[in-house]
C-alpha cells in the first residue's frame, strides 16, 4: 500500500529504509483514484515511535492511504516537541468538518486512573460524539478500546493482580470472521497493561462479540455487530524492542517487574527478542482497511448514511 502523509514527517525515512512504499503528495495527487482517509489519534506519549508503527501495520495492501494525526487540545504532550505538534497534527475544531473513511485510536499510559480522571477525558468523548457521524469505521487500542467499550457501552476495566507483560498466544473465534481472514489458528500478540475487560461484561451486551481471546492474556479483539468498531486490547503496533525499552526502563528505576512473558530468548534479558507478531498484525489491519473501510465507504465520503 502506498502510504500518504505530510513529507516532512520522521517517520518516512524509517519507513524507506524499510523498502515501505511511502508516496509523495506530488506522485499521489496524480493517481486517479481516491485514496482511503485516515485519522490517527495519538494519545501515546511516543508520538513519533507511535506514528511510524502505525503507519507501517497499513503498508502492506495496493490501497492508497492518506493519513492524518489527531492531539488532544485539552493535553499538552510533555514527550514530544511543539514544533512537531504545531506542523503535524490537528485538533477536533480543525477537523469537525471533515469525514473519514477510517480512524484509530491509540493507547495511553493512564490505565491507572478512573475514565472519568483523565484530563482530557471530555474531550475525547466529544471525539467518540464526533466520529459516530463522521467516520466510518473505527479501530480503538488498548487503553483507547477500553476507553472506546466504555463510551459506547459502559463496559467497565478491572485492575489486575500483576501487570499484563509479554507476548501472547491467541486463538481466533470465528477463523471466518473478514478481520481474522488469513490467520493461523495460534498468533501473537504483544500486551503492556494493568487492567482487563471481561468476557461476562461483552456477553450481557447484544451489540458486541468477542472475535479473539488468550487463556492468558484474556480478550483481545471485540467487534459491534455492524463490524464498524473494534477493540483491541493488545499492541500488535509494537516494535520488537519496544517491550524490552519498558522492562529496562522500569527496572532501573528499582520498579517490581517481571521479565515479559514468551518475549527474550530462554528469559534471557541479554537477548535480543524475536518478533513474533508483526504478521499477524500487519494482516489484521490489512483485512481492516480492506473489507471494512475500503470495502464499504462509497468514493463521495459525504454520501455516507450513518
Amino acid at each position: 500500500m502506498p502510504i500518504k502523509f505530510d513529507d516532512r514527517l520522521p517517520a518516512r525515512q524509517s519507513l524507506q529504509d524499510e523498502n515501505i512504499f511511502v508516496m509523495n503528495e506530488t506522485r499521489a495527487k496524480s493517481q486517479d483514484i481516491r485514496a482511503l482517509k485516515i485519522i490517527l489519534l495519538n494519545l501515546m506519549p511516543t508520538k513519533v515511535a507511535t506514528e511510524t508503527q502505525f503507519l507501517r501495520l497499513m503498508s502492506n495492501t495496493p490501497l492508497q492511504v492518506d493519513v492524518e494525526f489527531l492531539q488532544m487540545a485539552t493535553h499538552i504532550s510533555r514527550h514530544t516537541n511543539d514544533e512537531h505538534m504545531k506542523t503535524f497534527y490537528k485538533t477536533l475544531s480543525d477537523i469537525k468538518d471533515n469525514k473519514y473513511d477510517g480512524m484509530i485510536v491509540t493507547g495511553a499510559p493512564i490505565e491507572h486512573l478512573e475514565f472519568e480522571e483523565v484530563d482530557y477525558w471530555d474531550e475525547l468523548c466529544e471525539i467518540f460524539d464526533w466520529a459516530k457521524k463522521h467516520v466510518y469505521s473505527t479501530f480503538y487500542v488498548c487503553w483507547g478500546a477500553q476507553a472506546g467499550l466504555y463510551y459506547h457501552y459502559g463496559i467497565p476495566k478491572y485492575k489486575l493482580n500483576e501487570k499484563m507483560f509479554g507476548v501472547f498466544p491467541h486463538k481466533p473465534l470465528d477463523l471466518y470472521h473478514p478481520l481474522l481472514r488469513g490467520f493461523d489458528e495460534e498468533y501473537f500478540v504483544p500486551h503492556s497493561r494493568h487492567t482487563e475487560i471481561r468476557f461476562e461484561d461483552i456477553a450481557k451486551c447484544k451489540d458486541l462479540q468477542v472475535i479473539s481471546y488468550s487463556e492468558i492474556s484474556g480478550i483481545h479483539l471485540v467487534s459491534d455487530i455492524e463490524c464498524r468498531n473494534f477493540f483491541a486490547t493488545g499492541h500488535s503496533e509494537y516494535d520488537a524492542d519496544t517491550l524490552a525499552k519498558e522492562y529496562f526502563r522500569d527496572k532501573n528505576k528499582g520498579l517490581d517487574i517481571k521479565i515479559p512473558y514468551n518475549y527474550f530468548p530462554d528469559d534471557d534479558p541479554t537477548k535480543q527478542p524475536l518478533m513474533k507478531w508483526r504478521g499477524a498484525g500487519t494482516l489484521m489491519f490489512t483485512n481492516w482497511l480492506n473489507y471494512f473501510v475500503y470495502q464499504r465507504t462509497p468514493y463521495d465520503l459525504n454520501s455516507i448514511q450513518w
